[in-house]
């Protein structure tokens, strides 16, 4: 679990985080969101004292940070930022290594962890262990700076605009890997951006900053549906809100019995994924793994209140 109590961080007595306070419970993601200067990039990095802060605590599983000095604590908390920042001149294999081989690990520790994670985000060992960082596309170079930040097994994960300089398509690949591999390791994360229908996608909870101030810290589905100021309420879209909604259901949850012709959606993929599939198609019923279907009626039926609800 992750405390931040009363955290404020001032430049030249100008407040650039004034004085707030959340909790992530372990396992989580909680998503920080705003317009730029709003804080929270000074507020993610506070947690990991690449930014001293001015008052305040922050808190890992009870234990402030100030404990430890700021290159041990590092060390324990995974940071992956946008660009991925591998290191050209190392290979693969030794960028993801990097945090290892400074706890002491052993090669042969090293080398097992580096294939296992390489194996999770869908990259061979064998044929990527060795490459360079110019050897690879955007988005593998960004899900082996996640595999770095990985590495040494860190109870938390801070992200700092990861995906920002993926295309979309790339972009929305790369947040999907993320949200599985989180749920298979159980890593607490904290994920900085500008993007609402990314934190809606990603955050069990979202915090949103404005002028340095936490202004709503809540699950996605309440502040799509109470933003607690106009800020907030302008942040959404008035003309998003009902696609982001839609982002928040599974497509199993409307699913019937049935088949249909074509390449057949995850079930974990969101009533928003197959709206989309449905009208890029052209097609008004969509087979699942494993069975059943979802139909272009049945997308309409749920999105049809939700377009009411944000007028």
């Amino acid at each position: 679990m992750i405390e931040i109590r009363n955290l404020s961080k001032l430049y030249d007595g100008v407040a650039a985080v004034q004085d707030v306070s959340l909790t992530v419970e372990r396992g989580q993601i909680a998503a920080l969101v705003g317009t730029s200067g709003s804080g929270k990039t000074t507020l993610l990095r506070m947690i990991n004292r690449l930014v001293e802060p001015t008052s305040g605590q922050v808190l890992i599983e009870g234990k402030g940070t100030r404990l430890l000095p700021s290159h041990l604590l590092r060390r324990r908390i995974g940071y992956a930022i946008q660009g991925h920042g591998l290191f050209p001149h190392r290979t693969v294999g030794q960028n993801i290594a990097i945090v290892p081989r400074l706890l002491g690990w052993s090669a042969e520790q090293i080398r097992d962890r580096v294939d296992e994670l390489l194996a999770l985000f869908q990259l061979d060992p064998v044929a990527f262990r060795d490459r360079m960082p110019h050897e690879l596309s955007g988005g593998q170079q960004q899900r082996v700076g996640v595999a770095r930040a990985l590495a040494a097994r860190p109870d938390l994960l801070l992200m700092d605009e990861p995906f920002g300089a993926l295309d979309p398509v790339i972009r929305a690949k790369a947040q999907d890997d993320l949200r599985q591999i989180q749920r298979q390791l159980g890593t607490t994360l904290i994920l900085v951006t500008h993007d609402m229908e990314e934190a809606v996608s990603l955050g069990d909870r979202i915090a949103v900053m404005d002028k340095g101030r936490l202004v709503q810290y809540a699950p996605p589905a309440e502040i799509l549906t109470a933003p607690a100021t106009p800020f907030v309420r302008d942040l959404i879209g008035s003309d998003q809100r009902p696609f982001h909604l839609l982002s928040l259901t599974p497509v199993h949850a409307i699913a019937t019995e049935g088949k249909a012709e074509g390449a057949p959606l995850r079930r974990e993929a969101t009533l928003r994924d197959a709206l989309a599939e449905c009208l890029w198609s052209g097609r008004d019923v969509l087979p699942l793994e494993g069975g059943g279907v979802v139909t272009l009626a049945a997308l309409r039926a749920e999105a049809a209140p939700l377009a009411r609800a944000a007028e």
